[in-house]
């Protein structure tokens, strides 16, 4: 089981020297991946919070690390047209020497649609046909598309992107998994979702076997990926004063992590995302303590 760090979002103020900071300490100690949040903008009891842009951490981020995979965990369609996203995707995987996990989702967040003029109905029937757009440029390079909300013509994606890149999709909605489970390497959840517990996955397992198995795709076929809320010494809460539920968080000695890394496993995960509060370079020094542990277990 492959395990990586989420880079902060919101919860602090961070300047740009102490994300590099951060993510080269991830590299370091030995995680398989770095993980960046697609958010523009927050409001909540305590004011207005807005992260970094994603993308260009994320060309960022394949510069100056060497090994490890980076994804947006996950990049909403809606923020870009879909065209420009398989563009960035194919930039971003170049100049990281092909380590792009490329993470999609339609988003939720109505602040920051708002705020930046993004079109917020029809979600999930806007993914889709961003979805198709964005597969079809990535795999087969080229695409005319004739949809209701997108009209893609003559578009060449040049130059193409590897064609084996993997794809993610973060959603456990029915709807979203026929949209996406025919075609994608890896499926996502996170930890609001099932609880931040490795037995409450099953039910969400069980709806992405059966949309592989509706799709004429073995089950083991899709990579399954899940974010995990660990609270650290010094913890802040994730994202204080906002309304946006969270989870009980997991906590414990680096050898009590190490173990529920193990319980993850047996369920049935591939890949962890560990979503660390605080975010800071101590935290990620702690887990990867934890990380040693689970790897010297077997």
């Amino acid at each position: 089981m492959k395990i990586g760090v989420q880079l902060p979002e919101v919860e602090r103020p961070v300047s740009w020297p102490e994300v590099r900071d951060m993510a080269l300490a991830i590299e370091e100690v030995g995680f398989d991946s770095i993980w960046v949040g697609d958010h523009l903008l927050y409001r909540d009891a305590d004011g207005s919070r807005g992260p970094w842009e994603a993308w260009s951490q994320l060309a960022a981020l394949g510069e100056i690390t060497e090994r490890v995979m980076i994804g947006p965990l996950v990049a909403a369609t809606s923020f870009h047209s879909p065209a420009m996203i398989a563009k960035k995707a194919a930039t971003v995987d170049a100049i990281s020497g092909g380590r792009l996990i490329l993470g999609l989702g339609a988003g939720w967040n109505v602040t920051e649609y708002e705020a930046f003029g993004f079109a917020y109905d029809n979600r999930v029937s806007r993914f889709e046909e961003a979805f198709t757009i964005i597969r079809t440029l990535i795999r087969e390079g080229s695409i005319d598309f004739e949809g209701d909300y997108y009209q893609i013509r003559g578009m060449e994606l040049l130059p193409g992107a590897r064609l084996d890149m993997e794809l993610m999709v973060g959603s456990n909605g029915p709807r979203m998994l026929d949209i996406t489970i025919p075609h994608v390497d890896m499926w996502n959840t996170w930890h609001v979702w099932f609880g931040n517990t490795p037995a409450g996955l099953g039910p969400l397992m069980k709806q992405v076997d059966e949309a592989a198995t509706k799709a004429g795709r073995a089950p083991a076929e899709v990579g399954r990926t899940a974010a995990v809320f660990i609270e650290m010494k010094g913890a802040i809460g994730r994202l204080a004063g906002s309304d946006r539920p969270e989870s009980t968080p997991l906590t414990g000695t680096v050898e009590e992590i190490a173990a529920e890394f193990g319980a993850y496993r047996e369920a049935g995960i591939d890949h962890l995302q560990l979503v660390l509060d605080p975010i800071n370079r101590a935290s990620i020094e702690k887990a990867g303590g934890a990380l040693e542990v689970f790897r010297s277990t077997g």
